[in-house]
């Protein structure tokens, strides 16, 4: 992809409702964003339980925001490898560097 192409390109809404979020120094669970997502989103007739299906993708973003350095997935509090890791996590800012 050209640097031009990168430029045009829209940004995904669940990695800026991930950000958002975040934003604050709190953190926030995966399941947390699926629901505000679209919650957000949902029109009349929706069913109510619709934002299991935006699961996956925030999983995804938050695994490629973490690998960029732009948000820490951690597990009982503690950091965990964006690229393996499993069960219940959290999504939160990468604190500051400690002098």
């Amino acid at each position: 992809m050209t640097d031009d192409a990168s430029k045009n390109q829209k940004p995904d809404p669940i990695t800026e409702r991930i950000l958002a979020m975040i934003e604050d120094g709190g953190s926030v669970s995966p399941q947390e964003v699926a629901q505000t997502f679209y919650k957000d989103t949902k029109t009349p007739g929706m069913p109510a339980d619709g934002w299991h299906k935006y699961m996956t993708a925030v999983r995804q973003q938050a695994i490629h925001l973490a690998r960029q350095g732009r948000l820490q997935i951690t597990r009982k509090g503690e950091p965990v490898d964006p690229n393996n890791f499993k069960g219940v996590v959290r999504l939160r800012k990468v604190p500051p560097a400690q002098p």
